[in-house]
């Protein structure tokens, strides 16, 4: 884990108490098939909300046109139907927002939260804080930038101005987070110049809008936890509470992805795939549910929910 060291104030975040009833959510996005790493998220966030009794969500993050797989948010929203992870509700789609996503933005430049950037990616990426980054992390941004717009020739992206103390939360099964938001990433994006709006932004604006109260997700995203507390605080939105579950990683310790070609659920025994995830987050499911329905181990994982078993694991090797 990655945990910047101490700058000079801390701001807090404990536990929640969050409203009742519980209402957890799946947010994929459609660049490819579902595979084993995103099964273990939302079986984890499915168990997580039916054992307490609440609703789950599914929502789909559209917002990036460029990496989207046609096909693929029906072909993710039928797998789940497969596998016995029912939602409740309306699919929320991400691409049907952009006036909600707007209408933060707008109120954030209105507070002073915000700044315009011309920084280009492979500028960002030549920097020696972002030597050891791998494709597709998030750039470090100095406080100033190192790009300056030719006169009406360059587009701009919208940045959050990031205050200088170090963001601290408590996850559910990964203990106490503290990072230093400021010097891990910078001021971040929330539009980028090609208009699009970023993920941080989109998430946030989502989770209240659907009444989110618990999101458990991959310990991928454990890093953007401290950017998305900010901007709950920035507009005036609620906590909510996290827990980040471990990661699925191949043979070589790579993260499985779905832009990495990681390979997509078959089609057969729905029960084996969820019995294997199952057994991946430490819930030792009898061998006798390998012969049970789909619906009967999600009922069994429902009855012996017990995230404790993972608590401080961030990652751990999927099975071949």
């Amino acid at each position: 884990m990655n945990v910047a060291k101490s700058s000079s104030a801390t701001a807090t975040t404990g536990t929640v108490e969050a409203p009742s009833p519980y209402r957890g959510r799946f947010a994929p996005s459609p660049t490819g098939t579902l595979h084993f790493g995103s099964l273990v998220a939302a079986v984890a966030s499915f168990l997580d909300a039916r054992a307490a009794g609440g609703q789950w969500l599914v929502r789909i993050e559209d917002l990036d046109p460029p990496r989207e797989r046609p096909g693929a948010a029906d072909e993710i929203l039928f797998t789940l139907h497969r596998l016995g992870l029912g939602w409740d509700g309306p699919v929320l789609r991400q691409s049907t927002r952009c006036d909600a996503y707007s209408a933060a933005l707008e109120q954030l430049r209105r507070d002073g939260r915000i700044r315009d950037c011309c920084c280009a990616r492979a500028a960002l990426a030549a920097l020696p804080q972002n030597a050891r980054r791998a494709p597709g992390d998030d750039l470090f941004h100095p406080p100033a930038c190192i790009s300056r717009p030719a006169e009406g020739r360059m587009r701009q992206a919208f940045r959050f101005r990031v205050p200088d103390h170090d963001v601290e939360f408590r996850d559910r099964v990964q203990g106490t987070v503290r990072i230093d938001v400021g010097t891990t990433v910078g001021d971040f994006v929330l539009r980028r110049k090609d208009g699009l709006y970023a993920y941080q932004l989109a998430v946030v604006v989502d989770d209240e809008e659907q009444g989110i109260t618990h999101v458990v997700r991959g310990a991928d995203l454990l890093q953007s936890t401290p950017r998305q507390i900010l901007l709950q605080r920035a507009l005036g939105l609620r906590g909510l509470e996290y827990m980040h579950v471990p990661l699925a990683v191949n043979a070589s310790g790579l993260k499985l992805s779905k832009s990495s070609d990681a390979p997509g659920l078959a089609a057969a025994s729905s029960t084996l795939q969820i019995v294997a995830a199952l057994e991946f987050l430490g819930q030792d499911p009898p061998e006798v549910l390998k012969a049970a329905t789909a619906d009967e181990v999600l009922a069994w994982g429902v009855s012996n929910w017990h995230p404790e078993r993972f608590a401080g694991v961030a990652s751990a090797t999927a099975p071949a």
